[in-house]
């Protein structure tokens, strides 16, 4: 009796589980398809993100004292001859398409009619050689060669070739240009002039920016001083590495890079100019002493009308807007989802219209 009550006893709470399970079911599914929903539209915004209106061609450009490889990017329509714009980085290991980041202006320079070209530095990629080996008469050499290379392509336009680079390409450009006066322009973003000066700039900018005490600061200025003393000594890095102590990020093979670039200057190059150039310079670049850049490029370029300046007030050294820069999370996802939308307002379209109105 007991057995057969308690058996009756449990048997209405039977359905009220199913109930509950069959009410749980369809909210369970609803979410599992709004979680679906989400993940297509996120993937369907990334690739629409990253597809750009490009027909990008892998090459290997021969002629200079090794081979490059790298990518011709070509407007997605029209045969040609295009105008081309030949990239040169700034320091670094970097590829072709400097991790994709190139490809906005790759696109912006098609819809001005023009192609680019940029390859991945020797030692990167899978490249033949070592971008630490070179100084900056080697990368001029290497960019020649490029551009000599360019013109035998039949979709290129022989008489409508410039040069695009950053930062360390403000050593690179100038002695390009000179030995090639024919090319159409030089778009210059955040170039230095001066290697010792820019070393000296960036490390007081790193400094304030996280406040370092007065103590510090006189400490590693001694430890630079120390460094310049070195290399003008053609000391090894092991009497570098005795003398400082901690070499920090300094290795063996970057030692031997700033040994022969250390004395890099661009003035005697940009005296000699007679290419048109589109200097662009952000508004807080801790790499560059910008204003001394737009001085520099104002007192030596023999004529004022070749130079065109655009200032980016609220940009870093990388042209990202600085609210972006100090938040890596947001550069990430901005990366992935809109790399567009990792320039600042104005970039790719300014230098769009620049190329357009090169004659």
């Amino acid at each position: 009796m007991n057995e057969r009550n308690e058996g009756c006893a449990a048997t209405p709470h039977r359905p009220r589980r199913r109930r509950r399970r069959r009410r749980r079911r369809p909210l369970l599914l609803g979410a599992l398809l709004t979680l679906l929903a989400l993940v297509l539209t996120a993937g369907a915004v990334v690739v629409v993100g990253n597809s750009y209106d490009l027909r990008e061609e892998q090459v290997t450009i021969t002629g200079g004292p090794q081979p490059l490889t790298g990518v011709l990017a070509l407007p997605a329509t029209g045969s040609g001859p295009h105008g081309l714009v030949v990239f040169v980085h700034g320091d670094g290991p970097l590829d072709a398409t400097h991790e994709t980041f190139y490809r906005p202006l790759w696109e912006a320079f098609a819809q001005a009619g023009y192609a680019s070209l940029s390859w991945h530095k020797p030692g990167v990629a899978g490249a033949p050689g070592d971008w630490l080996d070179q100084s900056m008469d080697d990368r001029a050499a290497e960019t020649v060669a490029a551009i000599t290379w360019a013109r035998t392509r039949p979709e290129i336009d022989p008489r409508r070739i410039g040069l695009w680079g950053a930062s360390q390409a403000g050593w690179v450009m100038p002695k390009v240009a000179v030995r090639l006066p024919e090319l159409r322009f030089v778009i210059a973003v955040s170039p230095a002039i001066n290697w010792q000066r820019q070393g000296r700039y960036n490390l007081l900018a790193e400094l304030a920016d996280q406040q370092a005490p007065p103590e510090r600061v006189r400490a590693e200025l001694e430890r630079s001083e120390t460094t310049l003393r070195l290399l003008r000594e053609g000391a090894s890095f092991e009497q570098y590495r005795a003398a400082v102590g901690d070499p920090r990020e300094m290795t063996a093979q970057r030692w031997r890079f700033v040994a022969r670039n250390f004395t890099a200057d661009a003035s005697a190059d940009l005296a000699a100019l007679r290419v048109p150039v589109l200097l662009v310079l952000p508004g807080h670049d801790r790499n560059v002493d910008v204003a001394d850049t737009e001085a520099g490029y104002r007192r030596l370029l023999r004529d004022p009308a070749t130079l065109q300046v655009r200032h980016y007030p609220d940009t870093t050294h990388s042209l990202l807007p600085r609210q972006v820069e100090s938040c890596p999370v947001r550069a990430f996802l901005l990366a992935v989802a809109a790399p567009r939308a990792l320039y600042a307002d104005g970039v790719l379209d300014d230098q769009r219209q620049y190329l357009r109105d090169v004659h």
